[in-house]
C-alpha cells in the first residue's frame, strides 16, 4: 500500500478527477491502480474564490516497488504506515487482583476497553449516574436552576466531553497511532463513519450519548464490571503503594492499580489526593469568556462565496494574540454551530462551556476567549489554583444574580469599558440565562486588559470579530486542570504512589477527547504490563 499526501482538487470535484489525480501523480495507466482509500481529508481556504480540498490517500497498485521507485525523490510519495492497533498483553487465565478506573470520561472509557479488551476484566467506578440520567440533571440546571453536585456537565458517565462539540483532533505527537484506534473504536459504536478521514472529525453530544452506552456494554461483554454513583473518598495505602480504595459508602475495594481518571473539575478528590501526600503541582491553566457571533458571519469571512457549502459546513477559527501586558489570549473550544453552555459542578458558581450538535446548525458561533493563568498567579500550595478558579467561579455567580445566571455584556461596550444593558441583534445561548452588565469585576484586572486588547487585535483577522452585538459570557475557568498528579516517564505510575496511574485531564496529561482517549491507552497498556510482571514475581 502507498500513501499519497497533498493532493489538491477543486471543492466540487468528481470521484473520476480523483482517480485521474492518483493516476496523474503515481505515472501509472489507469488499469494499475487496484483500489484506493482516503486517509485525511481537509480544506485549503487560503483563497477564498478558490478553496480547494486536500487529500491524503491510501493507494493498491500492480507492481508496487516498480511504481515506488518511480516515484524515488517525490516526498510526497510513500509507503503507507501500518496503523492497526496491536495489544501489548493478554491476561493470564486467572487473575490475582483487578485493576480499578476511576472515572468514565473519554480517558477512563478507554483505559476500561484497552483492558476489558485484553481480558483484564476492569472495574470502573463512576461517581456521577449513567449517561441518559445524568443528561436530565444536567437540563435541571439549564432549564429549572436546579443543580446536582454529582450529576451535571462534568460529572457522570461520558465524562465533561459528553457536552461538548465533540472535537475528535489533537496535536499531541502520536507515533503509535493511538488515536486511530480512538477512531476506529468509535465508528464501532455508531460514530460517523466520516471521522476516519476528515481533518478535524466531531461527533456532537446526541451522538456521543448512544455511542457512550454503547461502548459500556461492550466493555460489560469482555467482563469490565460497573459501578455508578460510586464515589472514591479516600486511598488505601501501604509502605507508598495502592492498597485500595475506600467508597463514599463505607465500603472498600482491594485492588493494587488504580487508573485514576477523574477530570480536571474533581477538587474534592483532589484535596484527598494531596492530603494523602500523593505528589501534586500546581500547574498553568486559562480563564476568560466564552464569545458569541452569528455563526454566518464566521462562514462568510472564512468561507467567502462558499459559505454553507456542504462539505466544508460551520467554519471555524483558531486565534492568538499577544497583549502589550505580556499575557498571551487565545480561542479555546470553538464550537461552531453551537450553544454556551452552564457547566458548574459547584453549588454557588457559574462556569461556562460550549458545545455543539454533529450538525453545527445553530444560529451562533461560540468560543472561549482565554488568558494564560501560570502558578505565579496564585502562590501558595499546589491546590491554590483551584482555589483560584473558586473565587472567580463564585464573583460570576453574585454577578449574574446568584440564581446561575452568567454574567455578561456586548462586545461594544467591553471595548468601550460601559455597562451593557440591552441586547442587540446577537441573543444569548447560555441557558439559564444572561445577566447583562459589567464583566470588569468577573476576572482580574490583567485578563480584563489582555481581552479587550485581543478582540481588537481579533477583528483584524476576523472582520466583524468585535463587532458591537457580539455577546460575552463569563465566565470560562475549566480549560485545564490546575494541578498536574505527576507520574514516572516510563510506568506511567504516581512518582511516590506505585500502583496509581494518573491519567488525562484530571492529572494534567491531557486537554480534549482525543488526547484523553490516547492517554488512557497509554496508561491501560501500562497497567496491563505491570500485573503481568507482578504475576511472574507472584509466582516465584
Amino acid at each position: 500500500m502507498l500513501r499519497l499526501t497533498d493532493v489538491q482538487l477543486p471543492l466540487d470535484h468528481t470521484e473520476d478527477a480523483l482517480v485521474a489525480a492518483i493516476v496523474a501523480r503515481l505515472g501509472i495507466a489507469r488499469g494499475d491502480l487496484i483500489a484506493h482509500t482516503i486517509f485525511r481529508r481537509g480544506y485549503d481556504a487560503r483563497k477564498k474564490s478558490a478553496i480547494s480540498l486536500v487529500y491524503t490517500l491510501d493507494v493498491e497498485v500492480r507492481d508496487e516497488a516498480r511504481v515506488l521507485k518511480s516515484a524515488k525523490g517525490d516526498r510526497q510519495v510513500s509507503v503507507a504506515p501500518d496503523t492497526d492497533y496491536k495489544f501489548v498483553a493478554q491476561a493470564p487465565a486467572e487473575l490475582a487482583s483487578r485493576p480499578v478506573v476511576v472515572g468514565f470520561g473519554p480517558c477512563g472509557i478507554f483505559a476500561a476497553l484497552i483492558l476489558a479488551q485484553m481480558g483484564f476484566r476492569p472495574i470502573i467506578l463512576e461517581r456521577g449516574k449513567v449517561v441518559r440520567e445524568r443528561t436530565k440533571d444536567t437540563w435541571g440546571l439549564w432549564r429549572k436552576r436546579e443543580l446536582n453536585p454529582e450529576s451535571n456537565v462534568q460529572f457522570g458517565e461520558g465524562g465533561a466531553g459528553t457536552f461538548s462539540d465533540g472535537k475528535l483532533w489533537t496535536q499531541v505527537k502520536d507515533p503509535k497511532f493511538y488515536g486511530r484506534k480512538v477512531l476506529t473504536e468509535f465508528v464501532k459504536a455508531d460514530a460517523p463513519p466520516e471521522i476516519m478521514y476528515v481533518s478535524k472529525p466531531h461527533i456532537g453530544t446526541f451522538r456521543l450519548v448512544k455511542m457512550v452506552e454503547l461502548m459500556r456494554a461492550e466493555i460489560e461483554r469482555l467482563g469490565g464490571e460497573f459501578r455508578f454513583e460510586s464515589k472514591v473518598d479516600d486511598i488505601v495505602l501501604d509502605d507508598g503503594c495502592v492498597a485500595g480504595l475506600k467508597l463514599a459508602d463505607g465500603s472498600e475495594l482491594v485492588t493494587d492499580h488504580v487508573v485514576l481518571a477523574i477530570g480536571h473539575s474533581a477538587r474534592d478528590t483532589f484535596r484527598m489526593l494531596h492530603a494523602r501526600g500523593i505528589y501534586v503541582e500546581a500547574k498553568p491553566f486559562s480563564m476568560g469568556f466564552r464569545i458569541e457571533h452569528p455563526q454566518s458571519l464566521i462562514d462568510a469571512c472564512r468561507f467567502g462565496s462558499s459559505a454553507g457549502h456542504p462539505i466544508l459546513g460551520a467554519a471555524d477559527y483558531k486565534l492568538v494574540h499577544h497583549a502589550s501586558n505580556g499575557r498571551g489570549v487565545y480561542s479555546f473550544c470553538m464550537c461552531p454551530g453551537g450553544t454556551v453552555v452552564a457547566a458548574t459542578s459547584e453549588p454557588g458558581r457559574v462556569v461556562t462551556n460550549g458545545m455543539s450538535q454533529y450538525s453545527r446548525n445553530e444560529r451562533n458561533a461560540n468560543a472561549g476567549i482565554v488568558v494564560g493563568i501560570t502558578p505565579d498567579d496564585y502562590p501558595g500550595h499546589p491546590l491554590a489554583g483551584m482555589e483560584f478558579q473558586q473565587q472567580w467561579e463564585a464573583k460570576a455567580f453574585e454577578l449574574g444574580g446568584g440564581n446561575y445566571n452568567a454574567p455578561g455584556q456586548l462586545v461594544g461596550d467591553f471595548i468601550a469599558n460601559k455597562p451593557s444593558t440591552q441586547f442587540g441583534t446577537v441573543q444569548p445561548s447560555y441557558k439559564p440565562g444572561v445577566t447583562l452588565g459589567d464583566l470588569n469585576p468577573s476576572l482580574p484586572s490583567y485578563a480584563i486588559d489582555a481581552i479587550r486588547e485581543a478582540l481588537t487585535a481579533f477583528d483584524r483577522q476576523i472582520k466583524g470579530f468585535s463587532m458591537h452585538d457580539a455577546v460575552l459570557t463569563g465566565i470560562e475557568t475549566r480549560t485545564s486542570s490546575p494541578i498536574r498528579i505527576k507520574r514516572d516517564d516510563r510506568t506511567l505510575q504516581s512518582i511516590n504512589t506505585q500502583g496509581l496511574y494518573p491519567a488525562g485531564e484530571g492529572a494534567g496529561y491531557a486537554g480534549g477527547i482525543m488526547s484523553a482517549a490516547i492517554d488512557g491507552i497509554r496508561v491501560a497498556e501500562a497497567v496491563a504490563l505491570s500485573m503481568l510482571e507482578t504475576g511472574k514475581r507472584g509466582a516465584t
